[in-house]
């Protein structure tokens, strides 16, 4: 099979699968951008309620495609134009992404693995999965923008860890650490993500989407803005919350909340 991403949409819920089976999942170059196409088409879709980003077969994924590697790794502009180009591209589209995105987590995740899960809001994984970032080993450091990110959502002992003893944790490690949402034998994965999804389409979208723009402004340090912004003052971000607020509370008259509120005083089920 040749690699690539998979997306699927089903009601609401939308399906992102990383495939490339003969190398457990490996991100290639082009797989980088298919991620960033997908994720930018979800940004814009108003059916889409819920993400579920998962591995093809019994892995999360590897790593990057090293089979790749000697084709621009060694000249510093194209080593740049993967890490900031194609690699940030993607995961800089998954962090913008307004949509809850759920990972399904099983066997390897490793580097390119663990930066994917670090993307998203809950992380769900079967317990034999395995997660590290060795690349000490291949001889080279993991990129700025995405050691930040890693570190912010592993914790700076793992992500030291990680990279500096190029240590493999398992999935109870990972959810002692607080990297994880929940761990759960191999054979019951696939139905907790399942749960987990339906139980976020049947909730409020609207909701969904403002409370992920505000946990972005407040949880996301300058190193992770997109680029175009860097050049912006740090003034501007000495209060994060203070750029939400003009806007904070313009959902007052929306469809959702009155609807949201109403179904609860007449003790029945919203319906969104």
């Amino acid at each position: 099979m040749p690699a690539k991403i998979q997306f699927e949409q089903h009601d609401g819920i939308a399906h992102v699968t990383l495939s490339y089976p003969r190398r457990f999942n490996a991100m290639s170059r082009a797989m980088w951008r298919e991620l960033r196409s997908v994720f930018e088409c979800i940004q814009q879709s108003s059916d889409v309620r819920v993400v579920r980003v998962a591995g093809h077969g019994a892995h999360f994924c590897a790593g990057g495609d090293i089979s790749e590697y000697a084709s621009f790794r060694y000249e510093e502009a194209s080593l740049r134009e993967f890490h900031e180009g194609d690699v940030w591209g993607a995961l800089s589209a998954m962090l913008a992404c307004d949509v809850p995105i759920v990972a399904q987590i099983a066997g390897n995740c490793m580097g390119a693995g663990v930066e994917i899960a670090s993307c998203c809001d809950i992380r769900l994984a079967a317990e034999s999965a395995q997660f590290g970032a060795p690349i000490a080993r291949l001889g080279f450091p993991m990129a700025p923008r995405e050691a930040a990110l890693v570190s912010r959502e592993l914790g700076g002992v793992t992500a030291r860890q990680m990279l500096l003893e190029a240590a493999v944790f398992s999935a109870p490690e990972m959810l002692q650490r607080g990297f994880l949402s929940r761990v759960v034998a191999d054979v019951d994965l696939a139905n907790l993500t399942q749960a987990t999804l339906q139980r976020i389409s049947q909730l409020a979208p609207q909701a969904a989407r403002l409370n992920k723009q505000t946990l972005r402004v407040i949880n996301m340090p300058l190193a992770l803005m997109d680029k175009a912004q860097e050049a912006i003052h740090l003034d501007k971000f000495a209060d994060p919350v203070a750029q939400l607020m003009s806007t904070a509370y313009a959902y007052a008259d929306s469809a959702e909340q009155l609807e949201g509120i109403t179904a609860f005083l007449e003790k029945r089920p919203p319906k969104f």
